[in-house]
């Protein structure tokens, strides 16, 4: 009797979110591979995970849903985690011929076999191999429910050193500060900004809001099939230099975000174009045209905060904000065929401005948690399978560590993070890590039977974009 007040004692309610995220159909992971570069030692890492992230409440809880839908009361079940049951070291043939390819069907499988709901729901797989950009790999899989994807990387990063400083957290590179300005001219720009965020809240909740009531025509050659499952994902990855966007970047005066809006841009422009012949067919050319693309972009709405409160909720058990915390904005993708490269970039910063200075994010996030305290969960599953079946693709944008960070004594040499679950055939997070960006594409195989075509015309895209940008700045300095 004792035993059974302790644990409802210890018993928390289920957030609506993480309730949404595991229902039927919309039962959502997030997936992170690390690549090291030194050879691993699996007993260093699972007894660093006894000390770091088994104390955090959530993942040394079971998720008890009740009887679906909503029906049941869904809570939060402490429990003892044995970390060896959530470690998982398979045993890789040292000699395997390709072990990039490998690596991308194991995580492939990985993603779509199913997780034991009787235990917490998360898992580490220790892969001694040996890759293009890695000694050694660990891949592990979170449930959404356990929180968002920005809370996950955090906390990951939480469990980190810096390789220069082995007891110091990593460090990100802070926003720039605007300049002091005196009272009146303060004032002057702070009802502008209030007027012009006015503005741009009202205009695009109301394209959203009619985006959802009327998609209009849904022709997309890159969406799949209503209802259908994603039982054929990929998962890819590749590397690019940071300092190839921020050369453009510099000469475009724009952010490293309107850059890679910009390269995705076009690179799905010239996927469609070359995969449909589509520059040789005048006609549907023009259909393409006319078909406005939309993408999902997520915005963390978790105020910024340093991961050393992760770090001491982790070490010492003090409280932290938690859960899934996130909005999104529908953006038009500019697939036009241009001429200019840099036109794809330019194109990004006008719509990624005019949604950064707005409040959709939060409109977004208040609709969903609205639908759901009203019409149920039931109503806001198939308001996201609205949202996500007339998209194209899905876009996330991660900051990493500035300097070089070690998982357990493991120096780490990419972080490639990307979800699984949601009903959408292109899922696209570009990830930084020091000097690198890790460009991860999730894909569904029946809607993009090549992956890698499309992720290299994106890079490729990249490319023409720095060479364009060269000629531009030189041309500017000659007038």
């Amino acid at each position: 009797m004792s035993i059974k007040k302790e644990v409802t004692e210890g018993e928390e309610p289920v957030s609506p979110f993480a309730q949404l995220f595991s229902l039927p159909g919309l039962d959502v992971f997030n997936i992170v591979t690390i690549g090291c570069k030194n050879e691993g030692h699996a007993p260093t890492i699972i007894e660093g995970l006894k000390n770091t992230l088994i104390n955090h409440p959530r993942f040394s809880s079971i998720l008890v849903t009740g009887d679906g839908e909503g029906k049941g009361k869904a809570k939060w079940i402490p429990t003892k985690v044995k970390v060896e049951n959530h470690v998982i070291v398979p045993d890789i043939d040292p000699y395997i011929e390709n072990p990039d390819e490998f690596l991308e069907n194991y995580t492939s499988n990985m993603a779509l076999s199913p997780m034991d709901m009787s235990k917490p729901l998360w898992e580490f797989h220790l892969l001694k191999l040996k890759t293009s950009h890695a000694e050694y790999v660990a891949v592990a899989r979170f449930h959404h429910s356990l929180g968002d994807g920005m809370s996950l990387m955090s906390l990951l990063l939480a469990c980190t050193r810096k390789v220069c400083d082995p007891e110091a957290l990593p460090t990100f590179l802070a926003p720039k500060k605007s300049k002091a300005k005196n009272a009146f001219w303060s004032l002057v720009a702070w009802l502008l900004f209030l007027v012009r965020t006015m503005f741009h809240t009202c205009v695009e909740i109301f394209k959203a809001l009619a985006f959802m009531c009327f998609p209009g025509d849904i022709t997309n050659y890159l969406c799949g099939k209503p209802g259908a499952t994603l039982s054929t994902n990929k998962f890819i990855h590749q590397i690019i230099p940071l300092d190839d966007v921020k050369n453009v970047k510099n000469a475009l005066n724009m952010t490293v975000n309107d850059v890679l809006f910009g390269m995705v841009q076009a690179g799905l422009s010239r996927y469609l174009n070359q995969r449909y012949d589509l520059e040789t067919t005048s006609d549907t050319r023009k259909a393409l045209d006319n078909i406005c693309h939309h993408g999902v972009v997520f915005f963390n709405l978790r105020p910024n905060r340093d991961i050393e409160d992760l770090a001491n909720m982790m070490a010492k058990g003090s409280k932290c904000r938690w859960g899934n915390s996130i909005g999104f904005v529908l953006i038009p993708l500019w697939m036009k065929l241009e001429d200019d490269i840099l036109e794809y970039v330019r194109q990004a910063k006008n719509n990624m401005d005019r949604k950064k200075h707005s409040l959709e994010p939060l409109f977004s996030y208040g609709l969903l948690k609205l639908t759901m305290e009203v019409l149920g969960i039931t109503a806001v599953k198939n308001l996201l399978k609205r949202i996500f079946g007339n998209t194209t693709m899905i876009f996330s944008n991660v900051v990493g560590p500035a300097e070089e960070i070690s998982f357990f004594g493991h120096q780490i040499s990419y972080i490639a993070a990307s979800s699984f679950g949601i009903p959408q055939a292109l899922i696209l997070v570009i990830q930084s890590y020091v000097d690198k960006l890790i460009i991860n594409l999730a894909v569904d195989l029946d809607v993009i039977p090549d992956p890698h075509h499309l992720c290299n015309l994106i890079i490729e895209s990249l490319s023409m974009m720095k060479s364009a940008a060269s000629d531009f700045c030189c041309h500017a300095s000659e007038v």
